[in-house]
């Protein structure tokens, strides 16, 4: 959700203010690039040092810095930002934005914001109730100012009560609960196949093939990242579960089957797991044993539920948009165009996953995108940015269909 989101975040000078390095971690583990402006109470609490050393930015602070105003400027901090937060957001920072007051460089750059600005607020419970903070916060919150917290709890100067700043995570749900309302998939709901599947011979024997669902993984992540609500069905991988995705495990076809018409409804549909077409008739209830001089025992093949067809032919519940992906060693264009018309699904991205390639297990990928008589070849690239186009092509497609409606 985060994932090319510009922060501009504003520590203001209170004991919480040691919260914000986790809080810049967080965020830039999301993807989010993050730059910091310190008050110079801020300073007090944490240092410069550390905050551009977890940004990986430059730290700003001064307004009359003639090298700051320069290159920057604190107009265009704020304009160069997505969303403003300010963290923690004392009751005196709160005060000067709700007077219009512009005495450093984080409040000029609070009055000089087109942006949205979220705040977290952390102050003493007695400073929290007292009359003209709430009605800062009324004022605030009449200007289109969003709040993350406080919640109550234990504080610095040993009371109990309302003024506590919420956690780092919090904070970042807030920021991307804001994101995801204006993403171009919000609102959509998208169902992601991913990995391999294994196919039982005997309790200790399978079947199986050697994707490694990295491209299925980040597919899911980019979709979540464009605001769908996404559900990732995953046969075994080492992959981590993408952040803001529901995901399902399974072993076999028939497990994926089964969760992904679980799924329905849905907007989208990308089926980029390497499902095994077919799979041992019989699954022996105990080991298989060798025995001595013996022929190798015969396992007699049945075919697999077919999970592309059958979603882009799911009737009512089929998918507005359903993309197989095409795994091929020969005759790529040929074999994907074929195999999209033959399943019946909207797109397919094909790729070349020959031994020579690196395909499988690997970080790149080059593919083929068909759709319809048109086929898109993309250039290498690693299996993120082949998601993240991915994903842009489908926000596009949704966003013409929309526009052709009305």
């Amino acid at each position: 959700m985060l994932h090319g989101k510009r922060i501009l975040l504003i520590i203001s000078g209170g004991i919480a203010a040691y919260k914000c390095l986790d809080l810049i971690r967080r965020l830039r583990e999301r993807g989010a690039s993050v730059r910091c402006v310190l008050t110079d109470a801020a300073t007090q609490f944490v240092t410069p040092l550390s905050v551009s050393a977890l940004s990986e930015d430059r730290v700003y602070g001064d307004l009359f810095s003639l090298t700051d105003e320069a290159e920057m400027g604190h107009i265009q901090l704020s304009r160069d930002a997505d969303l403003l937060v300010v963290a923690p957001a004392t009751t005196n920072i709160m005060a000067k934005m709700a007077q219009g007051i512009g005495d450093d460089l984080a409040t000029t750059v609070l009055l000089a914001t087109d942006k949205d600005v979220l705040v977290a607020p952390s102050m003493n419970v007695r400073m929290w109730e007292h009359a003209a903070t709430q009605e800062n916060i009324t004022t605030l919150k009449s200007r289109g100012i969003r709040f993350a917290g406080p919640t109550e709890g234990n504080m610095a100067c040993g009371e109990f009560g309302e003024g506590r700043m919420v956690e780092p995570l919090e904070i970042v749900a807030e920021i991307e609960t804001y994101f995801a309302a204006s993403a171009p998939l919000a609102g959509r709901r998208a169902v992601v196949t991913s990995g391999p599947t294994l196919e039982a011979i005997d309790p200790v024997r399978y079947i199986a093939n050697r994707s490694s669902g990295k491209q299925g993984h980040a597919i899911a992540a980019a979709l979540a990242g464009m605001g769908a609500e996404t559900i990732l069905v995953t046969g075994p991988t080492s992959e981590a579960a993408p952040p803001g995705v529901e995901v399902h495990h399974i072993e076999s076809a028939r497990e994926m089957y089964d969760a992904c018409m679980s799924a329905l409804p849905a907007d989208i549909a990308v089926c980029a797991a390497a499902v095994a077409d077919w799979r041992p008739a019989e699954q022996g209830d105990s080991k298989i044993k060798k025995e001595h001089d013996a022929a190798p025992p015969r396992i007699e093949m049945i075919e697999n539920p077919d999970i592309l067809r059958t979603l882009s032919a799911a009737g009512n519940q089929r998918p507005a948009l359903v993309v197989g992906f095409a795994a091929e060693t020969d005759n790529l264009i040929e074999n994907a165009t074929s195999k999209r018309k033959r399943k019946g699904c909207d797109w397919i991205v094909a790729n070349d996953v020959s031994p020579e390639t690196g395909t499988f297990g690997g970080e790149t990928n080059t593919v083929h995108l068909i759709t319809g008589t048109d086929t898109e070849a993309w250039p290498a690239m690693r299996k993120t940015d082949v998601a993240d186009r991915l994903a842009e092509r489908i926000a596009h497609h949704f966003d013409q269909n929309t526009e052709a409606a009305e």
